[in-house]
């Protein structure tokens, strides 16, 4: 178990997983000349480290992964050791202290030891964790900082004056630090086995932005904040992700000098149902639209603000602010005669909760008691501090922890006056890598705002040099998409970073992760204008090699095949992506397509088989599996566990590994014994959960049979049993083959309408049938097999001529699953047309990404400029795939690939070249050209000569064919 570890695991004295810490840790030694030499680091932490040795950082980690299955790190670092000096291993601690999407909840904790080697391997000396260590909370880091997203941790908030961030250099003077706390060894607390890192080290490269798009003077709130209600409200919810609804109040008091006119305001107002002020509803809180505004006219004296928060929420975060130029202050309702709350409390208190509930998806709950006695009466009944009285029962004061002291976001999107400026050539100093600073201009009574272009997406960690005085403030704010006239603000999420300057020149370097094209920066505070001496991102992804190409004689395929591949990139972190800025969570299904594009891209395995061996460990969370791991959000989604035993397969198909095959088969097996135990008296798969595939208006009610999910658990079935053949389970594939067969025969028998000549989408719970036909559910019946004879020539059809009646697909990622059908049936042509169609568009309005949905299915859409959610999403990337494997025609025929065909096909194009990945090495280069007014092709291949290959040309053209086999 020990695997020759003798590090114990550390933490600071104090509470065993604090919300949202930073924590420090160092150790200094010296290495004689004998020790030096070879040395090897292993490490891991709880929540995320950044490591430095003698000041030079090192790596980030851990891997995302199961506590049950801790990831650890190993690095070289001889080669940074110095013998004879004093040496230092020095290690940032970020604990979340909640439970995210793509984090289980553990304790505090860092374990670490480094091997002094002698030239045969042997260990001379082991530097390890234990009580020698020393320890500082990072005094600089505000655990108060705002809740990023649902499905992420915390944004940031850092006062460089009030730590020296030469802590991870070796002459730093560690003397007022505390000893460390051994919290236990290897296999105690959470942590009960460590698995050695299976992918490499993640890149870092460092990138710099295009300009400066815009200046301006702006002013925003003079007071903000936001409150995590979620989990002051209910006890224990930081300990999972799942969604969460409960009904309550909070409560503040606003107390003026004077009658002033004020703004009160949210900039993002989900999760707050209603508002009252002294008993009066505002009824600017009930519009539409995610900001809501009140001009109002306040007379001097106390008013008391009453939020309603009841409502059904993941993250559970209330958005205040106001804006108020005559002296004004909040206080709490409960000590509205003190001049600061007590205590740790906050200026707010809250009325309840008078009821909750947990959602697990596949799981029935009862709902929430909306009639309660008490709740019904607050709104009407208070009107001041003292109403509360009578509620004592239900009042308690929200703690300090839970209410940010800052609201980032809401100061970056509300601007109660804005001036826009010519830039000066001088400030794009800021953006370049030179000596020179952009010098940030100031004007009295007004911030300095800046939009910041990186000419495209990155995902990884923003780095920033000033020279300013102690107190400057500079708040920075990631988003993905602007134009002329509009920014779609990421509202549901915070990605914002508050920078304290210390005295001087100062450089920092984010350690959380962010994605984003534009950054927003505003000086605030400033006494003297800022020096800017650069601003760059760490751009951090899976290390890969470009193999993948295309091009060809359309410009606009060329130019959505390179935002593919940088979507794809993008996305491909420690495990596959959604995407790189809202969430940074691994969507099971979303990964089945992202390891195919991949394939065609960069051909590397070891993240698809990280990704597909992560996914049985939620299987202690369900049976079925969840969605995204590892996570504590316990939702199903039943195709995402089909796509991902189908991926099991391709990824053996793509390498040929039969021992993975075997090992997968098992886990397979025993999730695929419960799907079947769904299937009702009718021979259908019949089941509460989120039955999702496509963002479109299809009917796939959350309980009940659907009928996409029904064809592609019949494939799942029949893959499954190939699987069972290749683990020499023979009847266990039988099984599996007979229960696809029934299930396929049913959904025939009760899916079909004859009328419609068409699949219905579904059939709900009270039995009811669905009168939506759509595109999705025809798709899947063609591509899984289930629509044969007349009935799946009738649905080729509507392949190639969508009946306008039906729903039509809603998001790239269902066009994979088309494309795929088309593809079937060879009609690669239509894929183009398709691609130039639907990518085309996101090309017309500058993408340099994929965007998660088509527009028209964009999810509250306020106005036109809203094209889509999320601007950069990998389940979108599915040109990168399908012009490599249909046009240029470059597909196994064999598992690892070692039997290939070369088909390409020429969608009236004068040419077309690129390169595919293949997965036991080297590439295949494929490179065709019309000549002789379009009557002759001359076709170039090239591949390893261990490969066979099979070389298809287009009827009805004399061809030329230049094979070249490279040696390996």
């Amino acid at each position: 178990m020990n695997s020759g570890w003798q590090a114990n695991w550390i933490w600071s004295e104090g509470e065993e997983s604090p919300r949202n810490e930073w924590h420090c840790f160092r150790k200094t030694f010296t290495v004689t000349v004998e020790e030096w030499g070879k040395a090897s680091l292993r490490m891991t932490a709880d929540s995320r480290y950044v490591l430095y040795i003698n000041g030079q950082r090192l790596g980030r980690g851990p891997v995302r992964s199961w506590p049950f299955e801790q990831s650890y790190d190993t690095y070289e670092v001889g080669h940074l050791l110095q013998p004879g000096k004093l040496n230092t291993i020095a290690v940032l601690v970020l604990h979340f202290g909640i439970s995210t999407f793509y984090y289980t909840r553990g304790r505090g904790g860092l374990l670490a030891q480094l091997d002094l080697l002698a030239d045969d391997g042997n260990v001379l000396r082991a530097v390890i964790t234990d009580g020698t260590w020393l320890t500082s909370r990072h005094l600089g880091q505000h655990p108060r900082a705002t809740r990023m997203s649902c499905q992420q941790a915390f944004s940031e908030y850092i006062d460089a004056s009030l730590w020296d961030d030469s802590w991870k250099e070796r002459e730093f003077a560690d003397k007022s630090w505390a000893n460390a706390v051994i919290i236990g060894g290897v296999g105690d607390g959470p942590w009960t086995a460590l698995i050695p890192r299976d992918i490499p080290m993640l890149t870092e490269e460092q990138v710099y932005p295009l300009r400066v798009e815009s200046l301006s003077y702006v002013k925003s709130f003079h007071w903000s904040a936001a409150i995590d209600i979620r989990h002051h409200l209910v006890q224990g919810s930081e300990n999972h992700a799942n969604g969460i609804e409960y009904m309550g109040y909070a409560a503040t008091v606003l107390r003026l000098e004077q009658a002033s006119r004020v703004v009160l305001g949210s900039p993002f107002c989900e999760g707050i149902a209603a508002v009252t002020l002294n008993g009066e509803v505002l009824a600017e809180f009930s519009g539409k639209g995610p900001e809501r505004y009140a001009e109002l006219e306040l007379q001097a004296g106390e008013h008391l603000l009453l939020l309603d928060v009841s409502g059904h929420s993941h993250p559970g975060i209330i958005h205040l602010g106001l804006y108020c130029e005559t002296p004004f202050a909040f206080y709490s309702p409960l000590k509205v005669a003190d001049d600061e709350p007590k205590d740790g409390q906050s200026v707010f208190c809250s009325i309840g909760p008078f009821a909750t509930v947990t959602h697990i998806d596949h799981q029935g709950v009862l709902p929430l008691n909306r009639n309660h006695s008490v709740y019904l009466e607050v709104i009407n009944a208070v009107a001041c501090a003292s109403d509360l009285e009578r509620y004592t029962d239900w009042v308690k004061p929200i703690p300090d922890k839970y209410v940010s002291e800052a609201d980032v976001f809401g100061l970056s999107v509300y601007k109660k006056e804005q001036t826009e400026l010519a830039i000066p050539t001088t400030l794009q100093n800021m953006v370049i890598p030179n000596v020179e600073a952009g010098i940030i201009p100031l004007t009295a009574g007004y911030d300095t705002e800046l939009i910041i272009d990186f000419s495209k997406e990155y995902s990884g960690y923003l780095t920033f040099e000033v020279d300013a005085e102690a107190g400057t403030i500079i708040d920075f704010y990631g988003f993905e998409y602007m134009n002329k006239n509009f920014r779609q603000d990421t509202y549901g999420l915070d990605n914002t970073i508050r920078y304290v300057c210390g005295q001087g020149r100062q450089l920092y370097v984010s350690p959380v992760r962010r994605g984003f094209r534009y950054q927003m920066v505003t000086v605030r505070n400033a006494s003297r204008p800022v020096k800017f001496y650069g601003i760059s991102c760490l751009q951090c992804n899976y290390p890969v090699a470009e193999v993948g190409r295309f091009q060809c004689s359309d410009p606009l395929l060329n130019d959505i095949w390179q935002i593919s591949q940088h979507t794809t990139k993008l996305c491909m972190e420690d495990t596959f992506v959604d995407c790189p800025a809202y969430e940074q969570v691994f969507w099971v299904g979303d990964s089945r397509n992202e390891a195919l594009i991949s394939n065609y891209l960069y051909g590397v395995n070891d993240i698809v088989k990280r990704c597909l061996r992560l996914v049985p460990g939620s299987k202690s969370q369900t049976p079925l599996l969840v969605n995204q791991v590892p996570s504590t959000w316990n939702s199903v989604i039943p195709n995402w566990t089909f796509f991902w035993a189908i991926a099991c397969h391709e990824y053996y198909l793509q390498t040929g590994d039969r021992a993975f095959a075997v090992e997968i088969y098992a886990h397979i097996k025993f999730t695929l014994k419960h799907y079947v135990e769904k299937i009702d008296d009718q021979g259908l798969f019949n089941i509460q959960g989120w039955n999702f595939l496509d963002w479109s208006p299809i009917d796939q009610p959350s309980d009940g049979i659907v009928a996409h999910q029904n064809m592609f658990l019949v494939k799942t079935l029949r893959t499954a049993a190939e699987l069972g053949r290749l683990a020499d389970d023979p009847a266990g594939a039988e099984w599996l083959e007979g229960e696809a067969e029934k299930l396929a025969g049913a959904i025939n028998d009760h899916l079909w309408d004859e009328k419609q000549q068409a699949y219905i989408d579904c059939i709900h719970a009270d039995g009811r049938r669905s009168e939506v036909r759509s595109m999705q559910t025809q798709v899947v019946a063609s591509l899984t097999g289930i629509a044969q004879g007349e009935r799946g020539e009738r649905i080729a059809n509507y392949m190639l001529q969508p009946p306008a009646h039906f729903v039509q697909i809603g998001s790239p990622f269902m066009s994979f699953f088309y494309y795929e059908a088309l593809a079937k049936s060879g009609r690669v042509q239509n894929i183009v047309d398709d691609i130039r169609h639907n990518y085309g568009v996101m090309i017309e309005n500058g993408a340099t990404t994929c965007w998660e949905m088509y527009p028209s299915f964009s999810e509250n859409r306020a106005r036109e400029d809203l094209l889509t959610r999320s601007h950069c999403h990998a389940w979108s990337s599915a040109p990168a795939y399908f012009l490599g494997r249909e046009l240029l025609g470059v597909r196994a025929l064999t598992p690892g690939w070692t039997e290939i065909e070369i088909a390409p096909v020429l969608c009236h194009l004068t040419w077309a070249m690129g390169s595919v990945p293949h997965p036991g090495g080297g590439r295949i280069d494929v490179a065709w050209r019309l000549e002789r007014g379009g009557t002759a092709i001359r076709l170039e291949v090239a591949y390893p000569e261990h490969v066979k290959v099979n070389i298809r040309v287009p009827d009805g053209v004399m061809t030329e064919i230049r094979e070249k086999k490279l040696g390996v």
